[in-house]
């Protein structure tokens, strides 16, 4: 029988972890769970383990991708300031918010960031703006419009885009253009809600779901204006979210009770895939369609677990068997 180094050319690697990002058709030995792992095409989508945040909670929101996170703000029972990082297998508490509140938004990266409105009985509805330089936070220019749990979307802290939420009136249809200095409306959603989900950047967004009551309306955004689209298959609000633009977004959790449904859009239509582990609300997330984060939110009370989402045709970490 052949050996393995006369198939490919080389010995199997021999590590102590699993690789970071491996490549289809790698193979490594792992000596510390003494088995023969290797890496093969996702055929469908999936949901995993990944590791528990230190503070559990939730209607907090998180920026960046799956192996490098930010979450913020939130309800432990009381609103928090607490700020934590993930390293796609760890989270670690780092420098707070400078104002604690929940159904906070934002945008950005996981050391380019802002976060923005919320709510807490101390100060009602905001429209604070704080900006997180991958250290520390800074507050900014206001918001124009005061709102708790909008629409948010954005690569950094210096190219964001905020849209709808719960202000005065209880629903808004508002969209703001942030430059890095100042806020600046824009032209408003032509539905008005919060809690939807949020993809994408400042020229190419979507907002899908929300409460308003509660609907599964779809909106794209083109840099421009906002046009209605297919709607979402399953109507809720304080899902989490995914995505790249206005072609490739997904949405999974949410609702009251509680929703494991995962759909991902693909620019013209949404597709039910692999539920969440564990059904949940106002969670935090961030991440792309291939390659998401799910964390905390409410399951009846505040949960701490973290989902980490394998797009179809991504690689797949397999372990193998004699069997």
């Amino acid at each position: 029988m052949a050996t393995y180094k006369e198939i490919s050319g080389t010995n199997i690697e021999v590590v102590s972890s699993d690789p970071a990002n491996p490549v289809v058709g790698q193979v490594w030995y792992n000596t510390t769970t003494g088995t023969v792992k290797g890496a093969s095409v996702s055929t469908v989508g999936s949901w995993s383990t990944g590791g528990n945040l230190n503070t559990a909670r939730a209607q907090f929101t998180g920026s960046g991708s799956q192996t490098s996170a930010l979450i913020y703000g939130g309800t432990t029972g009381s609103e928090t300031a607490i700020t934590e990082s993930y390293d796609g297998t760890s989270w670690t508490e780092v420098n707070d918010l400078n104002t604690a509140r929940r159904l906070i938004a934002g945008a950005g990266s996981q050391t380019s960031t802002l976060a923005f409105g919320g709510f807490s009985p101390a100060i009602g509805t905001t429209a604070i703006t704080e900006s997180w330089n991958g250290t520390s936070w800074t507050e900014v220019a206001d918001l124009n419009t005061a709102r708790f749990q909008p629409g948010s979307s954005g690569v950094d802290n210096t190219s964001i885009l905020a849209f709808g939420g719960s202000a005065n009136p209880p629903y808004v249809t508002v969209t703001e253009s942030w430059n890095g200095s100042s806020w600046t409306e824009v032209n408003d959603l032509n539905s008005a809600r919060s809690g939807g989900g949020s993809t994408g950047t400042l020229t190419s967004a979507l907002f899908y779901g929300g409460e308003s009551p509660t609907v599964a309306v779809t909106e794209s955004w083109n840099g421009t204006s906002w046009t209605s689209t297919t709607s979402m298959n399953t109507a809720r609000y304080g899902m989490g979210s995914g995505g790249s633009n206005n072609t490739s977004a997904l949405g999974f959790g949410g609702g009251d009770p509680y929703f494991s449904v995962t759909e991902e859009w693909n620019g013209s239509a949404w597709t039910e895939v692999a539920d969440l582990s564990t059904a949940r609300t106002q969670l935090a997330s961030a991440g792309t369609t291939s390659a998401a984060l799910a964390s905390g939110g409410s399951t009846g009370s505040d949960s701490a677990a973290t989902e980490e989402w394998t797009g179809a045709g991504s690689p797949v970490v397999q372990t193998f068997t004699d069997s």
